[in-house]
């Protein structure tokens, strides 16, 4: 159960953090990952290390939130392995600032990336996967999408947008075959959480309220993406996955 043999995945921000555990993990059921970033110095390293691992691994660097550069890529990798079976938009960025101080530019560049950037990522993908009558599309969402905190509306705004659009998306093109789904991650020890980690007040309230007692590692978000991405969730659409230790459950 669960094998990806011959299927194609395009997974956005996966030069480290989340979506390197992703990508890893579907590349190891078979899948060939085509890993997405801005930074090609960086793809290549890690296509390099799965390919020496045996898996298939593809490099399509570029902006999501460059809307030339982004369909260009598209295009050029649909041309070259002739579909997109899934896709996990997973590219986000964060900025921590009180609303008072939170400049527009800033929220601007957050929400273009985090919400804009999977939209169209989910445009372009959609077309081949209508005309197969198959496709895996999911969303990175976060926790935040349905819980408050200080300094990152920006974040949360986008988050939230991005569960949304996943409800919108699995009403609309799931009579095509096409499965939309949200992972929605707690607190992972990723780059992007690091200087939250060495904080020992930040990172012991973490652990505090996890009833896990700790953060989640990189390696655990794999198996969601491998099961949304596969023929046995086919009936699974427009659904969260929360996977935070019972953070969101916790009193």
């Amino acid at each position: 159960m669960f094998r990806l043999d011959g299927k194609v995945a395009l997974i956005s921000g996966a030069s480290r953090g989340l979506g390197w555990g992703m990508a890893k993990s579907l590349a190891q059921q078979g899948a060939t990952v085509c890993l997405n970033g801005r930074d090609r110095k960086t793809l290549i390293t890690r296509s390099n290390e799965l390919k020496e691992q045996g898996f298939q691994a593809e490099v399509v660097p570029f902006d999501v939130s460059d809307t030339d550069e982004r369909q260009m890529a598209i295009d050029a990798l649909l041309k070259k392995l002739g579909k997109i079976d899934v896709l996990i938009a997973n590219a986000g960025i964060q900025h921590r600032s009180t609303i008072e101080s939170f400049s527009d530019s800033d929220f601007r560049r957050v929400i273009d990336t985090n919400l804009g950037g999977v939209w169209a990522l989910a445009k372009s993908v959609a077309p081949g996967m209508k005309s197969r009558q198959s496709g895996r599309i999911i969303f990175t969402g976060s926790i935040t999408a349905n819980m408050g905190r200080p300094t990152i509306s920006a974040y949360i705004a986008s988050k939230g947008g991005v569960h949304a659009l996943a409800r919108q998306l699995a009403v609309e093109l799931g009579g095509a075959g096409i499965t939309v789904n949200v992972i929605a991650p707690g607190y992972f020890a990723t780059e992007m959480n690091e200087a939250l980690i060495s904080d020992k007040e930040f990172n012991n309230w973490v652990c505090d309220r996890v009833p896990s007692g700790r953060w989640g590692a990189v390696e655990e978000i794999g198996a969601a993406a491998v099961f949304l991405s596969s023929e046995e969730a086919a009936y699974i659409n427009g659904h969260v996955l929360t996977i935070d230790g019972g953070f969101s459950v916790a009193m």
